[in-house]
Order: structure tokens, then C-alpha cells, then sequence
């Protein structure tokens, strides 16, 4: 039996011309969360409050571009023939792996150029980055994708799930799994562990390490729920990969540095 249901408009605000998606909002909203949380916590550190402005200030564009460019690069089939497209990014299409490398790659730099711990903001950012990875699947949700395999409507009520979010999740006559809710949940999850181990006094690298483990262990697991994983080959998913080789590196530079004494220094220590 056919239902009858409107899915949530994606456009939030219109404007003339100009369009506000729920999308970019989302992401926005999650950014700004995760940024003042850094901020409070930077200056407890004793950094200045505005470091991690200006750290976003070039790590969220980068992280952008980045993500998008790794995303464009595994759909080059559907991009090569609609080039037009490549710049749409409100339609989706931002693969996180690509935009956390990006900006790795920019704090690695920034804590270089700015004679800063780099495994101190690490530490700092874990927390809010792991906020706004949880918060941006909401993004998906509005743009029904990022979901799972078919399921029934039973299935999804015997979750208790809201109405508004079984109703999204009926898509071209079919329900799916809400894998989206499932990562976002995880990753609410892993930013109270990570909120916990603050307290626990870590050693320095050790708080963004577990971050990175957290987050690799819940994507391994729900990316092999999804229908739209990027692909490496027919059976590999590059997310699942990337997840197990994270996984495994993470674990190798915590045990590394705790036997070189490289980690000597603990969390709530504020010299640099």
C-alpha cells in the first residue's frame, strides 16, 4: 500500500535567489557548537582564546574542499559526465574522511606555524569534532541519504522512533534503515565518553586517539548497513577500510608513544 507522506522540504530559506538549505545549516550549526566548546576549553588549557578561531578559519574551508574532492574523486563515473555538478555540495556528497584529513593535515600545519602541541589541540578538538560529526548526520536525514538496506514501517516503530523521522525515511515507495540516526547516536555517545576522559587526565594525544578509535569502530560497523557506500572495489567499502586502517594506526601511536616517552605530558597540564 502506497504512503502518503511529503518529505521535509531541504530548502530552510528562500530568499529571492537565494537558497538556505537545511543541509549547510545543519553543518553550520554543528561547526559553531563544536568551535565554542574548543574556545572554552582552549583557554582552561591556557591558550589563547582565540587560537581555535583562527584555526577554523582555515580548517573548516579546507575540510570542505577536501571532503568534497575526496567524494567527487570515488563518483568520477557521475561526475565526468555531469561536471556541473561538482560544486552542488548542498545536495549532499561530503565524505567525512576526506574533510578530517583535510583538516588534520591544516591543524598539523597550524600548530607548526604557531609553535603549538599539535596533540594538545588535538586533544582540545577532539570532543567538538566528534559533536559536529554527530549533528551534521542530521544534515543527511533532510536530504534522505547516508540511510541503510529496506525495512518495514513495523521495524522502524519497534525502534520508537519519532513520527517525523519514520515518515523521512519513506523514500520512492520504500522504508529504510535511519543508519544516519545510528552514527549520530554513536557519535553523541563517543563525545560524553571523550567529555568523561578529560577529567581522567590522559596523557597528551591520547584523548584525540581515542576519538579516532571511537569514531572508526561505530563507522566500520554502520557503513556496512548503508546502500550508498563509496566503493574501492565491488566488495570493498573505502569507508571500512579506511575505519580498520585508522583503527589499527591509532593503536599503534598510543602504545608507540607511551614506550618512547613521547606522551609524557597529561591532558590538564597547560604548558604547551
Amino acid at each position: 500500500m502506497e504512503e502518503n507522506f511529503t518529505p521535509i522540504d531541504p530548502v530552510f530559506l528562500e530568499l529571492g535567489p537565494i537558497q538556505v538549505h537545511w543541509y549547510g545549516l545543519i553543518i553550520g550549526v554543528g561547526a559553531l557548537l563544536g568551535l565554542w566548546l574548543a574556545v572554552r576549553e582552549s583557554e582552561r588549557r591556557g591558550l589563547h582564546k582565540d587560537t581555535f578561531v583562527d584555526l577554523v578559519l582555515f580548517a573548516i574551508p579546507i575540510a570542505i574542499i577536501c571532503a568534497r574532492i575526496y567524494y567527487v574523486i570515488f563518483q568520477w563515473d557521475y561526475y565526468s559526465q555531469n561536471p556541473g555538478d561538482i560544486v552542488k555540495i548542498w545536495n549532499g556528497g561530503l565524505a567525512i574522511h576526506g574533510g578530517l584529513i583535510g583538516a588534520f593535515v591544516t591543524g598539523f600545519i597550524f600548530a607548526k606555524v604557531k609553535k603549538i602541541s599539535f596533540w594538545k589541540l588535538a586533544d582540545i578538538g577532539a570532543p567538538s569534532i566528534i559533536l559536529g560529526q554527530a549533528i551534521g548526520r542530521w544534515g543527511n536525514f533532510i536530504n534522505q541519504e547516508a540511510h541503510g538496506g529496506e525495512v518495514t514501517r513495523q521495524f522502524l516503530e519497534g525502534l520508537y522512533l519519532p513520527e517525523f523521522i519514520i515518515n523521512q525515511m519513506y523514500i520512492d515507495g520504500t522504508y529504510y534503515h535511519p543508519t544516519f540516526l545510528y552514527e549520530s547516536l554513536w557519535n553523541f555517545a563517543g563525545f560524553a565518553v571523550l567529555m568523561l576522559l578529560r577529567k581522567a587526565n590522559l596523557r597528551r594525544g591520547e584523548l584525540f586517539l581515542t576519538y579516532i578509535i571511537w569514531y572508526s569502530i561505530g563507522r566500520y560497523f554502520i557503513e556496512g548497513m548503508r546502500t550508498d557506500s563509496l566503493m574501492l572495489t565491488e566488495s570493498l567499502r573505502i569507508a571500512q577500510v579506511i575505519s580498520l586502517g585508522l583503527i589499527a594506526v591509532a593503536v599503534a601511536v598510543l602504545i608507540f608513544r607511551r614506550v618512547k616517552g613521547y606522551s609524557k605530558e597529561r591532558y590538564l597540564e597547560s604548558a604547551e
